[in-house]
C-alpha cells in the first residue's frame, strides 16, 4: 500500500523467476549527498557524524545539499532534499514544463548518495541489522540492512510518486503515506514499484548471522519511546512521566505497560506475527516463517531479483499499526485500481522496507575475512554437474554418533543446511511442495523451497514399517525427482512448474536407499570419532576454500575431451554393465575433482584419479 492520498494497489502479478547462480555484489559506486534540513536530535538511532572539515567529498556534498545531514537516522529527508534541489533545476532548465516526467524509473541522485556512503565511506556498519530480535525496536523510517529469501513474487504496484505542491514538486518515493498533504486535483505522476515477501532464508546456519552494530536495543527502545509520549502529549494524553527511584527517567517500555488504546511496540516476532496467515500452511515442519519482510523495490528491470533467491536490502524501515487499516477516503484516488494481495501482510504485523541499494548474496558474502592470500577472482557460480551421496552402514545408534558428528561439521562450514528425519510419520505430514494459493495469491512455502547451495541430509536409519499415505507417496516422487534433476515441482492450482535448484543431498542410511536414489552409494565404516577443535581462523579458510571451488568455472580443452571420451568407450568395452549414466558421473566427479585442486579445467590425470577412487568404493561394496 501506498497511503493516504497516494496509496498504489498491485497492479499486475509477475511470473515466478527461477533463482539462477548467485551473482557478485549489485552494488554499483554511488556518492553521497548530506541534506539541507538538521537530523532529529533525540530519535535517530545512530549520533550523528561530526562534519569533516576539508573534506573534498563533504564540500561537493554541501554544494549539492546542504550542511552534513544523518543518512541513517532520516534517509528520507536526503531523499527529498536531493528531489527538490534536482526538480527545481530541472525546471529552471526546462522553461516551466514538466520537470519530473523524466524522472520515472531512475534515480536523480539519491541512491547514488546512499551507494556512496555505504560502501565508499564505510558507513555499512553504522546502518542496523533488521531480524527477528529488534522488530519493533528500531524506530520507524530509520536506514536499516536486511538479509532474507525471496519467498515471494508479489508483482508491481502503482503509486503516485511525484505530485505539484504549489511551485514546488515533491516526492513520496520510498515511502508508504505522502509526508506532505496533497492537493486535489493537482499534477502528479504514476509510478511503480515491485514487491517481494522475504523471510529469513531456510537452514541458515548461526556463523553466517551478524549482530545488529550501532547502538543497542535498549537504545533503540528508549528513543522510539520519546516518540510515542510525544504523540500522546500532541494527542492530548499528558500522563507524567515514570521516574526511577535514583530519580532518572525511564523507558515506558521496560517499566510500564502501555494503555490499550496506546500505540503498542511488540516486544518480540511472535507476538508480531500473531494474526498474520503464516505462509507455511501452519505446517511445525518448517522453521522460521513467523518473521518476515515486505520489500519494495524501485527502478529495477525484470528478472533482476528471483525467487529464492538470497538478498542483502538496505532501505527505509516502516512499521506502524496506525497503518494497519486502508483509507476508507472517498478521495483516495488509488483505492480501486487492482485487489491487493498485501492486505494479508498489514503494516502493523509485517514490516516494509523501502529498498534504496540491494545486492544478491553468494557464500562469499557471509565470510567475514578471506585468507590473507586470495588466489584467483571471485566469479559467478557454477554448478557442476549433480552428485548426491548415500552413506550407507548405520544404524540408529551410529547416526546418533557419528551422523549427528558429521552434520554439526557440515553446519560449520556451509552456509545454508538442515537434517530431515525420513520417517513414516514426516513423509506422510510434511509439506515439501510450494503451492500458490489463489485465493490470496499468495505462494504457500514447503520444505524444498531453499536457497540455492542449500545442503540437505537426509537421516533413513528412522525408517520404520508403515504405510505411505497419499501425501507420503507425493512427497517421497518430490524428493526423487530433486535428487534425479536438481528440480522441485512448484504447485499453482492448474499447472505445476519445475524450478531449477542447487542443492547438495546426503543419505544416511543402512543399506542402500530405496525410497532416495542417490548417484553415489558409499558404505561408511568409521573406527573411531575424532575431535573436531578448529578454530575460527581455520574454519574460515575452509569456507572460503569451499566457497571458491564452488565458483570455479570448468572447461575442457578438445584434446583431453577426446582422450577422456576414448576412455569412457574402452571402459564401457572392458565392462558391459556400464551405462552412459555412470559415465556421466564419472565426469562430473573429475570435473569436482579437478575444482577441489582450484584447477579450471579437467586434465587426463583427474579423470585417473577418478577411476581409481570408484575402484576403491567398488571393493568396499564386496
Amino acid at each position: 500500500m501506498a497511503g493516504r492520498g497516494q496509496r498504489g494497489k498491485k497492479r499486475r502479478e509477475a511470473p515466478p523467476q527461477v533463482a539462477g547462480n548467485p551473482q557478485p555484489f549489485n552494488t554499483p559506486p554511488l556518492s553521497s549527498v548530506p541534506l539541507a534540513c538538521p537530523p532529529p536530535r533525540n530519535c535517530s538511532p545512530f549520533p550523528s557524524p561530526e562534519p569533516q572539515r576539508g573534506n573534498a567529498r563533504e564540500e561537493e556534498r554541501e554544494e549539492m545539499v546542504g550542511p552534513q545531514y544523518d543518512l541513517v537516522g532520516n534517509p528520507l529527508g536526503a531523499v527529498r532534499a536531493t528531489f527538490e534541489r534536482t526538480a527545481a533545476a530541472a525546471t529552471a532548465e526546462s522553461g516551466g514544463s514538466d520537470p519530473v516526467a523524466a524522472f520515472r524509473g531512475k534515480d536523480w541522485g539519491a541512491c547514488e548518495l546512499f551507494r556512496s556512503f555505504l560502501f565508499e565511506e564505510d558507513g555499512l556498519d553504522k546502518v542496523p541489522v533488521l531480524d527477528a530480535s529488534n522488530l519493533g525496536l528500531i524506530k520507524p523510517n530509520t536506514l536499516v540492512r536486511y538479509r532474507g529469501m525471496v519467498q515471494d513474487m508479489l508483482g508491481s504496484e502503482y503509486y503516485i510518486g511525484a505530485f505539484k505542491d504549489g511551485s514546488t514538486w515533491r516526492t513520496n518515493k520510498f515511502t508508504d503515506f505522502s509526508p506532505f498533504s496533497m492537493p486535489h486535483p493537482c499534477d502528479s505522476h504514476l509510478w511503480e514499484r515491485h514487491l517481494f515477501h522475504c523471510v529469513p532464508a531456510p537452514g541458515q546456519n548461526s556463523w553466517t548471522l551478524e549482530s545488529s552494530p550501532g547502538p543497542d536495543v535498549r537504545r533503540m527502545s528508549s528513543c522510539l519511546a520519546t516518540e510515542l509520549r510525544e504523540k500522546r502529549k500532541r494527542d492530548g494524553d499528558n500522563d507524567d512521566m515514570d521516574v526511577s527511584e535514583n530519580g532518572h527517567e525511564e523507558s515506558p517500555l521496560f517499566c510500564k505497560k502501555l494503555k490499550e488504546d496506546d500505540v503498542h511496540v511488540p516486544s518480540s516476532s511472535t507476538e508480531v506475527a500473531e494474526g498474520v496467515p503464516e505462509m507455511n500452511g501452519g505446517d511445525h515442519h518448517i522453521p522460521g516463517s513467523s518473521f518476515s519482510c515486505l520489500v519494495k523495490v524501485y527502478d529495477m528491470p525484470d528478472s533482476q531479483v528471483k525467487l529464492n533467491d538470497v538478498i542483502e536490502f538496505i532501505g527505509v524501515y516502516t512499521f506502524d499499526p496506525e497503518l494497519a487499516t486502508p483509507s476508507d477516503n472517498p478521495d483516495d484516488i488509488m483505492l480501486d485500481l487492482i485487489e491487493d494481495v498485501t492486505v494479508q501482510l498489514p503494516p502493523s504485523k509485517v514490516p516494509r522496507l523501502h529498498c534504496l541499494v540491494w545486492r544478491k548474496l553468494s557464500p562469499h558474502d557471509f565470510i567475514s575475512r578471506p585468507p590473507v592470500v586470495e588466489l584467483r577472482n571471485r566469479v559467478d557460480v557454477v554448478t557442476v554437474g549433480r552428485l548426491s551421496l548415500n552413506f550407507t552402514g548405520f544404524n540408529r545408534e551410529s547416526a546418533s554418533i557419528f551422523g549427528n558428528q558429521l552434520y554439526s561439521l557440515i553446519q560449520k562450514l556451509v552456509p545454508y543446511s538442515q537434517a530431515i528425519p525420513m520417517s513414516i510419520e514426516y513423509l506422510n505430514t510434511a509439506t515439501l511442495q510450494p503451492r500458490k494459493d489463489n485465493k490470496s495469491g499468495r505462494l504457500v512455502t514447503g520444505v524444498l523451497q531453499l536457497p540455492q547451495g542449500s545442503h540437505l541430509t537426509f537421516d533413513e536409519t528412522l525408517l520404520q514399517t508403515g504405510s505411505l499415505t497419499s501425501k507420503g507417496v507425493e512427497n517421497t516422487m518430490l524428493l526423487k525427482n530433486l535428487m534425479e534433476s536438481q528440480k522441485v515441482d512448484y504447485d499453482f492450482e492448474y499447472y505445476k512448474l519445475d524450478m531449477a535448484t542447487d542443492v547438495q543431498l546426503l543419505t544416511l542410511s543402512e543399506g542402500k536407499s530405496n525410497i532416495l536414489p542417490s548417484d553415489l552409494v558409499v558404505p561408511f565404516r568409521p573406527s573411531s570419532v575424532p575431535t573436531i577443535n578448529a578454530g575460527s581462523e581455520e574454519l574460515e579458510s575452509w569456507r572460503w576454500y569451499l566457497a571458491t571451488i564452488r565458483s570455479l568455472p570448468q572447461s575442457t580443452e578438445p584434446e583431453t575431451y577426446q582422450m577422456i571420451q576414448d576412455e569412457m568407450v574402452s571402459a564401457m568395452r572392458d565392462d558391459r554393465s556400464l551405462g552412459c549414466s555412470e559415465l556421466s558421473r564419472w565426469l562430473t566427479m573429475a570435473q569436482i575433482i579437478a575444482s577441489s585442486f582450484g584447477e579450471k579445467s579437467l586434465s587426463l590425470e583427474h579423470w585417473q584419479m577418478v577411476k581409481e577412487l570408484e575402484r576403491l568404493r567398488k571393493q568396499r561394496l564386496q
